[in-house]
């Protein structure tokens, strides 16, 4: 599958190079909790979701938010923001479905297989939206 991305106009608004770096320290933000996932006792989710970087790093988003409206940096927060919010949620969803089957054994594989896919697709959308960002391209879902 494709994405079709359309092209950007010659009236895109300008955007303001402190604010292109606010969303590299993000990224940034966001993939530091993905290598403290990686590389400590927690895990990936664990890290990202319930850890002070990607916090801070949604917390940032949230406050520069208004700033971004009509440019493509404005794509590139909501694809942080709803990375970090589907990303708690699931997590809840595999708790919620996962630790009472672990009475019945099924809820451990479940459970351990559900973080697994859920770190390496959060691992995918901070590589994928932070390589767009450095290349200026917009995000699209």
């Amino acid at each position: 599958m494709t994405d079709t991305v359309p092209p950007m106009s010659a009236e895109a608004p300008r955007v303001d190079d402190s604010l292109l770096t606010y969303t590299h320290v993000i990224y940034a933000l966001h993939a530091l909790a993905v290598l403290v996932g990686l590389s400590t006792f927690h895990t990936i989710v664990g890290s990202f979701v319930w850890g002070l970087p990607s916090i801070i790093a949604v917390v940032m988003n949230y406050a520069r938010r208004s700033a971004t409206v009509g440019t493509f940096l404005e794509s590139h927060f909501r694809w942080q923001i709803r990375t970090f919010w589907f990303a708690l949620l699931w997590s809840v969803v595999i708790y919620a479905v996962c630790v009472p089957l672990m009475f019945v054994i099924i809820g451990i594989p479940m459970f351990y297989f559900g973080h697994v896919a859920l770190g390496v697709w959060i691992a995918y959308r901070v590589a994928r939206g932070w390589l767009a960002l450095k290349d200026r391209r917009p995000m699209y879902v």
